[in-house]
């Protein structure tokens, strides 16, 4: 499935390779040898198929079907061409209600005879979005599934469809072989005051983000850095390396780790990199690899991009 990519994407690409020129290639017979185990290979591959199922699942990110930026005041909604917000065609009325964004608030009416859901009970009116929300409710009608994100200081509306596209015609990831050299220790070391980076999304929008340290480790007997970000409670790594743009997803890939063990090292499994939600569909907000993260060789291993190349 070949997929056109926006302006944003080639501009990452192009600085990609610019920021890599010149830098040598990953040599792995260079490399020392780890055994690779049909064991390791067949724990890979269970994580691969789990990874799979998760983008899949009724919340996984092969359901997104649309993302849409309120204005302030009244967006219309509907499958019809003159809404603020126009839903998939044959699955929703083609004037559907309206969602009013005043402030920090979000909030939405149902047309009459239009059947939406809250809880599994039918809504006339909801409050979807203020400030200090524990969590934020979701509107469903038939396949469709509606509700509010936060990006910055711009309010949306994020829809899924259990027979998206996407979904219904997913055929999985493709990988470059499962090889324990990619499996490497890595030290962690803590920034010794609290340290924020600059992270920008694919919508063009940048925050500072709270890193916790960064990962350092060798392979080719060179020496690399990552710095890491928090996730839960996991280390999460958004990287960038000379495969982008040729076998793997131009804007980089993700990796997670462990929190450092007692002896301040921890797991970086190259063979478990994957592709942002970006690479699979058009509506996801992905933060990108910050430029100190740009590895200047080729990380054959992990995922390769989802039908591109």
């Amino acid at each position: 499935m070949l997929r056109s990519k926006p302006f944003f994407y080639s501009v990452f690409l192009f600085i990609t390779l610019i920021l890599a020129g010149g830098c040598a290639e990953f040599d792995e017979s260079a490399n020392n040898k780890a055994e690779t185990t049909p064991d390791y290979v067949a724990s890979v591959d269970e994580w691969h198929q789990e990874r799979e199922a998760k983008l899949k699942a009724p919340d996984g990110w092969l359901t997104l079907a649309g993302l849409f930026w309120l204005q302030e005041g009244d967006n219309t909604f509907g499958s019809g061409p003159d809404n603020t917000l126009t839903f998939p065609e044959g699955k929703i009325s083609g004037k559907a209600g309206v969602i009013t964004l005043k402030g920090d608030t979000v909030t939405t009416s149902i047309n009459p005879g239009v059947e939406v859901l809250l809880k599994g009970q039918p809504v006339r009116e909801a409050l979807l979005y203020t400030s200090g929300m524990d969590s934020v409710p979701k509107l469903t009608h038939g396949t469709l599934t509606w509700f509010v994100i936060k990006r910055g200081d711009r309010y949306g509306i994020r829809l899924r469809d259990l027979q998206n596209d996407v979904l219904v015609h997913f055929k999985g990831i493709k990988r470059f072989p499962v090889k324990a050299d990619w499996r490497v220790m890595a030290s962690f070391v803590a920034h010794p005051t609290p340290k924020q980076i600059a992270i920008t999304n694919m919508v063009g929008q940048t925050s500072m983000q709270d890193s916790p340290g960064t990962l350092i480790f060798t392979l080719n007997g060179q020496q690399y850095q990552l710095d890491a970000l928090w996730e839960g409670e996991e280390l999460f790594i958004i990287f960038a390396d000379k495969t982008n743009g040729i076998e793997t997803y131009g804007a980089g890939r993700y990796l997670y780790a462990a929190k450092p063990g007692p002896d301040g090292t921890t797991v970086l499994d190259f063979n478990k990199a994957s592709n942002p939600p970006c690479d699979f569909v058009s509506y996801a907000t992905c933060p990108l690899p910050p430029r100190q993260n740009f590895l200047p060789i080729m990380i054959e291993a992990g995922e390769k991009s989802y039908g591109e190349y």
